[in-house]
C-alpha cells in the first residue's frame, strides 16, 4: 500500500493520510518510505510548503513539481469531493469538504475557487460578478455548448 499511495498522490507524507481510510499507520509506513529511498526508488525532502516530517515522492513528481512551480496555470478544475484529489481541508486552506459524491471543489491555478457542499455554492476568493454564473455552472456540473461560449 505505500507504493500505491505513491502512485496515487506522487508526494505523501503524514498529514496526508487523514484522507485515507484503509491504509497502515504513518509508523508502518515509514521505514518502508526510508527504505525505498535508501534504494534510491524515490525521493525524500520537503515537497509541500506547510507540512511537518518527512516528505517522500516519486521522482517523475518532483520534476512535475518543479515545472509547475515556473509555469502560471490559470486552469480551471471541477472535483469530485469523492475523489482522492480533493486535499480540501488537508493540504488546502479551509475546513474539509466531506468526500461525498454530490460535493464538488473549484480549483483555479490548484487554489481553491468555490465549492459546492450539498446544494450551496460557496466562493473562497472574491470573484467578479461577471465569472460566478460560469463557475457555479462548472460546480454543479453544467455546461454551455460551444455555439454559445462565443456570446459569453
Amino acid at each position: 500500500s505505500a507504493r500505491v499511495l505513491l502512485r496515487r498522490y506522487g508526494v505523501v507524507f503524514k498529514a496526508l493520510l487523514g484522507r485515507e481510510n484503509t491504509v497502515p499507520a504513518w509508523q508502518v509506513l515509514l521505514p518502508v518510505y526510508r527504505r525505498l529511498e535508501a534504494r534510491g526508488d524515490i525521493r525524500g525532502g520537503r515537497f509541500v510548503a506547510g507540512q511537518y516530517g518527512e516528505q517522500f515522492a516519486l521522482p517523475e513528481a518532483v520534476e512535475a513539481l518543479r515545472k509547475l512551480k515556473d509555469a502560471p496555470d490559470n486552469e480551471i478544475v471541477a472535483l469530485s469531493a469523492a475523489d482522492p484529489l480533493n486535499l480540501q481541508g488537508v493540504i488546502l486552506p479551509g475546513a474539509k469538504l466531506p468526500a461525498l459524491p454530490s460535493n464538488r471543489l473549484l480549483l483555479e491555478g490548484g487554489v481553491p475557487l468555490a465549492l459546492l457542499a450539498g446544494k450551496e455554492a460557496q466562493f473562497l476568493k472574491e470573484v467578479a460578478d461577471e465569472r460566478r454564473w460560469e463557475l457555479h455552472n462548472r460546480l454543479l456540473r453544467r455546461s454551455l455548448p460551444p455555439q454559445l461560449r462565443a456570446y459569453l
